[in-house]
């Protein structure tokens, strides 16, 4: 529950499709040289693949399908985390630019995981 309302998948397709498009757009500014360019591509990737990766997890034909699914969703959310935590400490964005993207990951990451083990518990 967020702010007292259940997250619905709806809900979870509409934040990680914007957290998706606010790691694209941390992309565009990152630094024009070698490590900005490894790094984007390797935030850009996963941070875009939390969105796409979850809208076909909420497609899944059976519930060991959409567990797998949210399996994939977690492991890139955490890859995420990693890529915005490297940003943080080497010092590429201020803090205060890279926290609230780190903060959503959490979240997102915290969501996830709980709704995979209810589905494991409802098996």
């Amino acid at each position: 529950m967020t702010n007292g309302k259940a997250i619905t998948p709806e809900i979870m397709k509409d934040r990680t499709k914007n957290f998706a498009k606010q790691i694209i757009f941390l992309c565009r500014k990152l630094p024009k040289n070698r490590e900005g360019y490894l790094i984007g591509n390797q935030i850009f990737r996963s941070g875009t693949s939390v969105a796409s990766n979850y809208r076909a997890a909420c497609r899944g034909r059976s519930k060991a399908e959409f567990i797998a699914k949210m399996g994939i969703v977690e492991e890139e959310a955490d890859e995420t985390l990693f890529w915005l935590e490297i940003i943080e400490e080497v010092e590429i964005f201020d803090r205060d630019l890279i926290s609230p993207l780190m903060r959503e990951c959490h979240e997102i990451l915290s969501i996830v995981v709980s709704s995979i083990n209810t589905a494991r518990k409802r098996k």
